[in-house]
């Protein structure tokens, strides 16, 4: 019985779990502090939290004493402290001190899950799958090489959605939906060129028009100012590299879409928009410590574009949803040949852990 129900969820891509050996990003680097803090990532309750060496451990969020949430705890050097009765769990899961304990009494022998985490390019990266899987030489984190480099000025936007994720990969991958966002559009006329599939990643490269141009010390201006944007012909390209998605249009931007699947109608997720400053020579000629803070000072310069682009990709993703939840059965048409494409990873990628 329990077969046939997982092939059926596969045929479905709208309850279609995820591949678990795979790199996720379940939080941005700023969000751990001294405080843990509880994540979710395919519904698993994670709690993030940092030793007294600044280094990340995720475990199981689950006190084995009395079941409850240990983000609501406190880390102690290298430990975590349960905030219900105190008990304390290493990074390994381990359960190591309980102050009531009597002499006659041994700790208890109670553990908890420990998951490999990695803190690189400003996220924290999860790995939720197979321990041995994870040693694999193509299993890594897709990583973010923009987020340090001083040519390139970071925004980020939250993405979360009361869908599932699929709907939100379509919606990156499918380049015809620019009409949505007026405003907010940073391309226009979209022509699929061609597909790249394989088993790991689904490329689709689109001819279209750009808003922006970065060729000039007041081009950033055109972030603020819609009249002074002029469409001109640039290459638009998007890419599935699964879990994850990447985006370049033209040479002056380029966007990373970072995914938490919570559930199957949740999903969260992070998008880091690039704008490139490759084009100023002059400006890399400068000391390092004023390109850094050039880098720094722009940061989030492009917020109120990326929210307003998210704020209405959201609204439609979630419409999706709710009229799949009231008719599963009911299909829309498709001429989009990406999103097949797109659709067939993912099963592909799922059917991996079978």
């Amino acid at each position: 019985m329990s077969s046939v129900s997982e092939a059926s969820q596969i045929r479905d891509i709208r309850q279609l779990s995820i591949n678990l050996d795979r790199w996720y990003v379940v939080a941005r680097s700023s969000e751990v502090n001294t405080q843990p803090i509880g994540v979710t990532l395919w519904k698993q309750a994670i709690v993030l939290y940092r030793d007294r060496n600044e280094q990340i451990h995720a475990l199981e969020d689950r006190c084995p004493h009395r079941l409850v949430k240990l983000s609501h705890g406190r880390a102690i050097d290298s430990e975590l402290e349960c905030a219900y009765h105190a008990w304390r769990f290493n990074a390994r899961g381990e359960c190591v001190a309980v102050p009531y304990l009597a002499d006659n009494q041994k700790l208890p022998s109670c553990k908890i899950r420990h998951y490999p985490v990695q803190e690189q390019d400003g996220f924290i990266w999860l790995f939720p799958g197979n321990a041995q899987t994870k040693h694999h030489e193509s299993v890594h984190p897709m990583g973010v090489p923009e987020w340090e480099h001083l040519n390139y000025i970071a925004t980020v936007s939250v993405i979360h959605c009361q869908a599932h994720y699929s709907y939100l990969i379509e919606n990156l991958m499918d380049m015809y939906h620019g009409h949505l966002h007026q405003d907010y559009q940073a391309w226009a006329e979209p022509s699929l060129k061609d597909i790249y599939e394989d088993s790991d990643r689904v490329d689709a490269h689109y001819n279209a028009q750009s808003y922006y141009k970065i060729d000039k010390i007041w081009s950033i201006s055109q972030l603020f100012f819609p009249a002074l944007r002029r469409l001109h012909p640039e290459p638009l390209n998007v890419s599935y590299i699964y879990p994850h998605w990447a985006s370049t249009l033209g040479k002056d931007f380029k966007i990373y879409c970072l995914l938490c699947p919570v559930n199957e109608i949740e999903t969260k997720a992070y998008l880091v928009h690039f704008t490139s400053l490759n084009a100023f020579w002059r400006l890399h000629k400068l000391p390092v410590w004023f390109r850094r803070f050039v880098k720094n000072s722009l940061f989030g310069s492009a917020q109120k574009l990326l929210d307003g682009l998210v704020k209405q990709d959201v609204l439609m993703i979630e419409e999706e949803q709710q009229a799949y939840l009231e008719n599963p059965q009911r299909r829309g048409y498709e001429l989009n040949r990406v999103i097949a494409s797109v659709q067939r990873l993912m099963r592909n990628q799922v059917e991996k852990l079978k």
